[in-house]
């Protein structure tokens, strides 16, 4: 299956670099539903969808041009993460601009690219890491990350008390911090 998505997306990649627009619209025509779902549902506009489907495939090709890095996922699942850390983004620079603030200046559009590509290389080293704690670990932060409750993750996980919840789930934000910082892309990737 590995080597299934590895040709797929290697396919893709060398299609965005050459702009084939054959490949290009079977990428828009299979992933732009599910992106424009998502930011309808998030407080956006099909026009909205259009821009961040555009710069999220902008933003892999440029980043694909400068370092050929290997995505580990199917492309689909990675454009698909792209598209929902753009418009994310985008929510949070909108609260921003509705504030009087008279020194705020909007970003560029090389800058916004940049930060589009650090936060995918972030979500990339936090992916690859949570891969490697225990099955356990992995099991009640997807749960926490979720948002489900401790009585909740108690009970899924046959925990005695909700103590015993809390601090599991310290233990394994804990571990995956601990992980993360041993990574040698970490320091690269804290700030901007």
């Amino acid at each position: 299956m590995k080597t299934l998505y590895m040709k797929n997306n290697l396919y893709f990649l060398n299609a965005l670099l050459n702009g084939s627009s054959k490949e290009i619209q079977e990428l828009y025509n299979t992933n732009f539903p599910k992106v424009k779902h998502f930011v309808l549902q998030n407080k956006g506009q099909i026009a909205d969808a259009e821009d961040i489907f555009n710069k999220a495939l902008l933003q892999i090709t440029v980043r694909y041009r400068k370092e050929k890095f290997q995505i580990t996922s199917s492309f689909e699942a990675y454009l698909f993460t792209a598209c929902k850390n753009l418009w994310r983004r985008e929510l949070n620079k909108s609260k921003i601009k509705v504030t009087n603030d008279p020194f705020y200046e909007p970003k560029d559009d090389n800058e916004d690219l940049a930060l589009g590509v650090l936060e995918q290389k972030r979500w990339e080293l936090f992916h690859e890491n949570i891969k490697l704690i225990s099955d356990n670990c992995k099991k009640v932060l997807n749960l926490f990350f979720a948002k489900v409750s401790y009585s909740d993750i108690m009970k899924e996980m046959s925990y005695n008390t909700e103590t015993v919840t809390r601090q599991r789930v310290f233990r394994c934000k804990t571990k995956l911090g601990e992980l993360i910082k041993k990574d040698q892309r970490y320091n690269s990737l804290r700030e901007l």
